[in-house]
Order: C-alpha cells, then sequence, then structure tokens
C-alpha cells in the first residue's frame, strides 16, 4: 500500500536519498524545511522549531512522519547554549508535530524517527542491545529526551519506529569525511586509545531501514542501525587509510590533545558503543553491507 509521506530534515544525508527511494517505490512525499525548498515532485512546507510555528496544511493527507531534523552535534563546541539548542532541535520539533497532528486531527499511523546509537554512553567492551538502558554524558541524555518525546505518539495510536544510527558511511560526507581528512594529507592515526569501539553503517543500508519500516508494520519500537559488526576506531582508520593508499601514523593522537581542542564534544570521539543489529536481523532486515572493507571500497571505487 503506497504512503503519503512527510519528512523532517529532508536536506540531510539520509533525507536526501530517502527521498528518491521512496519516489521510486511510488510514494507520495512532502517535507517540512525552515526554507522554501524544490524538489521535483516533492511539495514543501515551512516550519518554525524555535518559535513554535508550522504550516497545518503538511498534514493533509500524511499517513507517515519520516523525523530527521535535528541539529548537527559536531558543527561547533558544545557550549551550556548550544547543547540546549541540540537538544531543543530533536525535541520541541517532535513536540510540534504531535500538537499538529492532534490540533488538525490528523490520521498519521507511523511515526518513524531518527536516533543516535550515543544513546547508551560510553560503555566499553559490553555489548549493547536495544534494551540496554541508556547511558551517561551528553550524548545519551540528548538521545533520551529526544526518544521519550517521540514515545509520546504511542498516546495518539501511533506505530513508533526509532533508529539509533551509528558512523554513517556516506561518500564525501559527515562523519567520514571528516575522519579521512587527515588520512589523505598523510597525518593520519587512530584517536585516544583506538580501542573504542564505534557502530558503523553503511548509508544505502540506513536508507533502506526507514524504507523497510515505511512498508513493513512488524518494524516496531527501538533498533539499533547499525552492521552486524562493529568495529575499533582503529580498525576503521587503517582501513581508510588502506583504501585511500596512505600510511598511518605509528602512535595515536592523544586523549588530552583532543580534549583540549574540542572540549566536552570530545565524547563523539572517545564514546565506545559495542551494538548488538540482532533486532534488525531477527524481523529478516537485508544487509547490503555487513563488512567494512565492502563498505568502503563500495565507496572509494
Amino acid at each position: 500500500m503506497k504512503k503519503q509521506i512527510l519528512i523532517t530534515g529532508a536536506t540531510g544525508m539520509i533525507g536526501r536519498k530517502l527521498i528518491h527511494t521512496l519516489q521510486k517505490a511510488e510514494h507520495t512525499v512532502s517535507i517540512l524545511s525552515r526554507n522554501e525548498v524544490n524538489i521535483p515532485g516533492v511539495k514543501s512546507y515551512i516550519w518554525d522549531v524555535d518559535n513554535g510555528k508550522i504550516d497545518p496544511k503538511c498534514m493533509s493527507g500524511t499517513d507517515t512522519i519520516i523525523h530527521l531534523a535535528g541539529e548537527n552535534i559536531a558543527s561547533r563546541k558544545w557550549t551550556i547554549k548550544r547543547k540546549q539548542q541540540i537538544i531543543n532541535s530533536r525535541v520541541l520539533s517532535t513536540q510540534l508535530l504531535y500538537k499538529t497532528i492532534q490540533e488538525t486531527n490528523a490520521d498519521v499511523k507511523n511515526f518513524i524517527s531518527a536516533s543516535a546509537a550515543g544513546y547508551y554512553g560510553d560503555c566499553g567492551d559490553k555489548i549493547l542491545t536495544e534494551e540496554s538502558a541508556s547511558g551517561s554524558g551528553f550524548l545519551a541524555e540528548c538521545c533520551k529526551q529526544w526518544e521519550d518525546a517521540v514515545d509520546q505518539g504511542e498516546s495518539l495510536s501511533i506505530r513508533i519506529v526509532k533508529f539509533r544510527i551509528g558512523f554513517i558511511l556516506a561518500k564525501g560526507e559527515g562523519a567520514l569525511s571528516s575522519l579521512e581528512k587527515p588520512i589523505k594529507f598523510f597525518l593520519g592515526a587512530a584517536l585516544g586509545t583506538g580501542r573504542q569501539w564505534i557502530p558503523w553503517v553503511h548509508i544505502n543500508d540506513i536508507v533502506s531501514m526507514f524504507m523497510n519500516a515505511v512498508e513493513n508494520p512488524r518494524f516496531q519500537g527501538a533498533y539499533n542501525a547499525c552492521a552486524p559488526f562493529p568495529i575499533t576506531n582503529l580498525t576503521l582508520t587503517k582501513s581508510i587509510a588502506h583504501e585511500l593508499h596512505r600510511p598511518l601514523w605509528p602512535l595515536n593522537v592523544p586523549e588530552t590533545i583532543l580534549k583540549l581542542i574540542l572540549g566536552e564534544m570530545s565524547e563523539v570521539i572517545f564514546i565506545s558503543t559495542n551494538t548488538s543489529a540482532q533486532k534488525l536481523l531477527s524481523i529478516d532486515f537485508k544487509f547490503q553491507f555487513t563488512r567494512l572493507e565492502d563498505a568502503l571500497s563500495n565507496i572509494y571505487n
């Protein structure tokens, strides 16, 4: 059955590719954006989360919402003000969507939201399932508030799906683009101990997860949106260097230096999150990329 889907954060890395995939599957797509966006075949509506404003017409005919909106966590240092902006962009936007659903009496059946593997905080080598508790630190607190806001849709009898997304591998975009830059200039090295676990996932598989959640009602609740085999920071760095035909420095970048440069935001680099993808596999989700080498080869070659 074809859906009428409203997407927030549609101009981001996931949103752009997801729109194309949804259209190919003949779903109807509209978007919410802070500014007018011209995408062929897509109706654009305006909202202003900070001021609680939204075009209520966005809900007309909408049965599925895909919520990807949120301030970039790594674009600026984490001041108190910046951290609140990051949380508000996720929590207040979710609350505004539910408020609009109620006020317009919209017949929304499905709410599919991004979240992040940072939900678990720094857990060392512990294997993390979706039943694991949320952790400590800013990332964990942000994700917990974000997911709590999303879960309010259950009171409206809406099917809720939350993807706790890891390190996305995408060509020339996101965290991979930042990590590969020093490697390209022969300055590559593992960060800190290099032993921290990184839950990675190829962009194609993330898009496929959201597509499956749209079309398959078996998707319900939270999912670790990560490949089945997490890797360490050292392994990831070595693998990128191999694909780029670059050497690595024999010494790791000291944690103290990165904390001095990045401040509290260094948490993004040093938390260790060893996630399990078993819940996705148990509902027969098919990963296109389960091996890091294959994913990187696809991106760079």
